[in-house]
């Protein structure tokens, strides 16, 4: 296996893990009666994570672990997939 694929998988398991994390934030905000527009809700994701975290702050003085979920899981992907790009170019 090559690095390139190698990076790319990783690159594709944290965007799966940002969609679950997503999805679960989006129930949680659910739960609490909060308005989500399912149209935009590839859109409206990060303005929804900010929102948990706000939310979970305000309910237990602490942010909720599902932001931290969130926020990993794009960075990750974010990097793996630029390696993944860069490794291409430097092999080809």
């Amino acid at each position: 296996m090559t690095l390139t694929i190698f990076f790319a998988v990783i690159a594709f398991i944290a965007v799966g893990w940002y969609i679950v994390a997503g999805i679960k934030i989006v129930n949680e905000l659910m739960k609490r009666k909060q308005k989500i527009q399912f149209i935009l809700l590839n859109v409206m994701l990060p303005i929804y994570a900010h929102r948990y975290k706000k939310i979970t702050m305000e309910e237990t003085g602490k942010v909720g672990s599902l932001f931290y979920h969130w926020l990993i899981a794009i960075n990750t992907a974010l990097v793996f997939g630029i390696a993944a790009i860069a490794t291409k170019i430097i092999q080809s």
